[in-house]
Order: C-alpha cells, then structure tokens, then sequence
C-alpha cells in the first residue's frame, strides 16, 4: 500500500454544487456493482458491500449514485442497510426508467405511471423523504418526452424529488428538456478511451452541470504494454485505472466519476486517484492517445 493510497480522501478530488446548492466532492461512489452477476440478484458476499459502502463515507465520499434497476432494488436496499441513518451532507442519487427481466437485461420503461411509482419505491427502500437527485435512466421513445419530464417535474412539486438529472442524452435531447425545466446533472459513458459524449460534456461545462461519467474506468488499449497510461502511471507510482480517474477530474470541473466495486481494497486504490496531478503535457498526450 502507498502512502498516496493510506492518506487519499475523496476530499481531494475538489467540490462541486450539485444545482448550485449540493455540495459534493467530485469523486463519487457508483453502487451498480453491489449485486450478484449480471447486475442481477444478491451479491456474493453482502457484508463486503456493506463494509464498501461505510468506508466510502470514511473516505470522504459524499455523492452515491444508485439505480432502482440495479439488482433489481439490490444496490438501494443495501445503501441504506449500511448508511442509514445518513449523515449531514451526503447526497443520495438515484435512476428510474430501465426495467429488469433477467442478468444483463434492460427493458426502457418511460410510462410516467411507472416513472411515480418507482420513485415511491426508491424512497421507501432508500429511506428517505426527499431523493435529492433523481435521474431518467433513459429517455423512451415510446411516450413522449413532455409526459416522461413532466412525470418527474410532478415528483419535484410534491417535495418527493429534488433535483432532476438525465442519463444517455444527446445535446439535442438535453436542449428539448431545459426548455421545460432545468437539469441538474447528465449521466453519459465517457472516459479517457471512450469520449463520444464529448460534445454533451461542453454543453455541461458551459453551462454548469453537472456531468457524471459511467464506466470511468474503461482504459481500452491505452493501458497496454507500452501504452500511454501504462507509462504515465508508472511515473506515478499507480495504477492506469487510477491514472484514468486522474485525467477525468483533471478533464473538467463539472466532471463527478463514480467508479463503483463490491471490494474494500479496490474502493481505497479509486479514492487514491484523487491526490494524482498531472501535468499538461501528460494530459495533453493522454487526449492524444485516446482520440487516436
């Protein structure tokens, strides 16, 4: 174990307002992986998850982000199990709009029927009055976009729901849903190997959303022998995937990773990430690599 790694807390990844009004360090816990295989039933060794969770808060951890869909309702029962009741500041965010029939299946359910009635069900399994960020998992082509925000909008009036985010947009789609009422983060797939999303995290930064990368940890073949992140961390004295954390928060201040594991040792090695500085030229040769 480094000294990096015993001293890191997510403290030191910097601050961001969630809507102007949450404060949450920028490097976040993803509770995806708190289930059995497939995203799919009970995890192995549930204790582990919990210890997970209760050491992520030790480390300075204050933004979790969770889904109804994950387990199914696995991942949200078991944040609560271990955290409830919370303490002061930490920021619970959850997802609806994905269905699960079987591991590895994800039906989109837009119906805002389903949409409140999910909602209810996350609140009473996390245990809370009010989900501060609450998140369309997807925007479903089935009903259209109007009734699937204003299902959410409703939830917010009624104090059920604080802020809204959306996941997996388009600039365009992201545009068509402030034009009914402000957003708070967006959720895309995006990292130092993937960055599709590129133009969505622009409109973000520019106009101070939050934007919250799934899959952060994806290297692809940057982190190979000989490979750019191989090198890079190596100087560091760390790993690629803490080196592409690094290069996450170092790529924009609206930036909030949340890489996610069922495991204690594998949580301190992401919160280690947070004390990485790059330099310039070692971000500007990364963006090189991956854009290649």
């Amino acid at each position: 174990m480094t000294e990096t790694r015993e001293t890191s807390t997510a403290a030191e990844s910097g601050t961001f307002e969630i809507a102007g009004e949450l404060p949450v360090h920028r490097l976040g816990f993803g509770a995806m992986q708190l289930t059995g295989e497939g995203i799919w039933g009970e995890p192995d060794d549930p204790g582990e998850c919990r210890r997970v969770l209760k050491r992520a808060v030790e480390l300075g951890v204050n933004f979790i982000d969770t889904a109804d869909s994950y387990g199914p309702e696995v991942s949200e029962r078991l944040i609560a199990e271990a955290l409830h009741p919370y303490p002061d500041g930490l920021v619970i965010a959850t997802k609806a709009g994905l269905e699960r029939t079987g591991p590895g299946q994800w039906p989109v359910n837009g119906d805002p029927d389903h949409l409140r009635a999910a909602c209810e069900g996350s609140l009473r399994r996390l245990k809370l009055d009010t989900i501060d960020l609450y998140q369309l998992h997807r925007i479903d082509r089935k009903y259209p976009v109007e009734d699937q925000i204003g299902a959410l909008m409703e939830l917010r009036d009624q104090g059920k729901i604080r802020h809204i985010g959306l996941s997996e947009v388009s600039v365009e789609q992201l545009d068509q849903v402030r034009s009914m009422t402000a957003v708070a983060t967006v959720q895309n797939r995006y990292n130092v190997a993937d960055r599709d999303a590129e133009d969505v995290l622009d409109a973000c930064e520019r106009d101070g959303i939050g934007f919250i990368p799934w899959f952060p940890l994806n290297t692809g073949k940057l982190a190979g022998d000989g490979g750019p992140l191989a090198e890079i961390a190596e100087r560091h004295g760390s790993s690629p995937a803490q080196l592409a954390l690094a290069w996450l928060l170092h790529r924009s201040k609206v930036m909030l990773p949340i890489p996610g594991t069922k495991s204690v040792d594998h949580l301190e090695d992401n919160v280690a990430a947070a004390a990485i500085e790059l330099s310039d030229d070692e971000v500007r040769e990364l963006e090189e690599a991956g854009a290649a």
